[in-house]
């Protein structure tokens, strides 16, 4: 059951971790939408596309941003209390550092579970689903409905297509259609015709109506056909992933993969949820300020300390996947580091205590 001064705590930490987040959050959005909009613009992506796009990439990028977060909000918030004295009241009072985590590891366990969720499960499937959205996007910008009055070329240039209109049902009026095959050309026009296949990349084109020319451009032995009906078969390169990224590989399938890749992916997952933790057994003892000290003179030594951190972290990760011998130990080693940090600045703030409690001499 947690009492006012639990409940005080927890309160001003977890407010203090949301505008810390909300900032960082907004920070990050913008620089993905500016990303995400110059590949919109690059690809022809809708506007529905660049939405999906944005929420996608923004639930991967919420790793680095909760762990970062929760560090600096415990950071501020205890900060602001020691620079206002009231962390020295409640000293006074008998409030000991165990007093001060209690709270605090309330938020840290939701952190944490919600990390464990995002690192395991959520990060991999939007990274699959965005880059499937990437590709379909991608097709249908490159081989999606023709408009009316613009030529559009497929097949690398070797397909040209021409309609004066394009009726609501979808069929096409007033056609052109011309087609190379290495030296010799196809021209065909036609009164109407439809579009089979869109957005696919097997297409056909079946004209109704019309007049085929044949031949090869300088020859006078060209073929003239009449048809009322006639298929052009269009076949398009398939447009398709980059490759199969290690980041969206479900966690069920890196378990138990004997693939060093797979090993410094599942490791790098599993060090998300535990950094959270680690980041906040440090930030209690980092966060304590000297008499006139100002509340923010430590979060320099919080964002030089997290950096360090997470750049090990990561050199580990490539120790691994590379299988160099820094990598054979894992990760934990790399956790127990800001752990030990953080346990000798508690031993030496309960070390100094009985000198800050000595009564002070009494002036004249």
């Amino acid at each position: 059951m947690l009492n006012r001064l639990d409940r005080y705590l927890l309160r001003e930490v977890t407010l203090t971790f949301a505008a810390v987040t909300g900032v960082l959050l907004v920070i990050l959005l913008s620089n993905q939408l500016a990303r995400v909009l110059g590949q919109a613009v690059q690809n022809g992506f809708p506007g529905s596309v660049v939405l999906n796009l944005l929420v996608l990439t923004t639930l991967q990028q919420l790793t680095v941003l909760l762990p970062i977060g929760l560090f600096l909000g415990i950071i501020l918030a205890l900060g602001r209390l020691y620079h206002e004295s009231e962390m020295t009241a409640m000293a006074a009072c008998g409030v000991g550092t165990a007093s001060i985590y209690r709270p605090i590891l309330i938020l840290t366990f939701v952190v944490v579970a919600v990390l464990a969720l995002l690192s395991f499960r959520v990060v991999p499937e939007a990274g699959d689903l965005a880059q499937k959205i990437r590709v379909d996007a991608m097709r249908a910008a490159q081989f999606g409905a023709l408009e009316p009055g613009r030529f559009r070329t497929f097949a690398g240039g070797d397909v040209v297509f021409y309609a004066e209109r394009v009726l609501k049902s979808g069929q096409l009026e007033g056609v052109f259609v011309q087609r190379r095959d290495e030296d010799r050309l196809e021209i065909a026009v036609a009164e109407r015709a439809v579009q089979r296949g869109a957005g696919q990349s097997d297409q056909l084109f079946v004209l109704y109506n019309g007049r085929r020319y044949e031949g090869v451009p300088g020859s006078p032995e060209w073929r003239v056909l009449e048809f009322k009906e006639h298929g052009i078969p269009v076949s398009l390169p398939e447009v398709k992933a980059k490759g199969e990224r290690l980041s969206t590989k479900p966690t069920r399938a890196l378990i138990g993969s004997p693939n060093k890749a797979d090993r410094s992916e599942l490791a790098w997952r599993a060090a998300v949820p535990t950094m959270a933790f680690v980041l906040m057994l440090l930030a209690v003892p980092l966060a304590k300020l000297r008499p006139r000290q100002g509340r923010f003179a430590r979060v320099g030594f919080a964002v030089l300390a997290y950096f360090a951190y997470s750049n090990l972290l990561a050199a580990v990760r490539v120790w691994i996947e590379k299988g160099n011998p820094g990598g054979s130990l894992g990760m934990w080693w790399v956790h127990l580091l800001p752990v030990l940090l953080a346990a000798w600045l508690i031993w030496r703030d309960e070390r100094l205590r009985p000198m800050w409690r000595r009564a002070r001499p009494a002036e004249g």
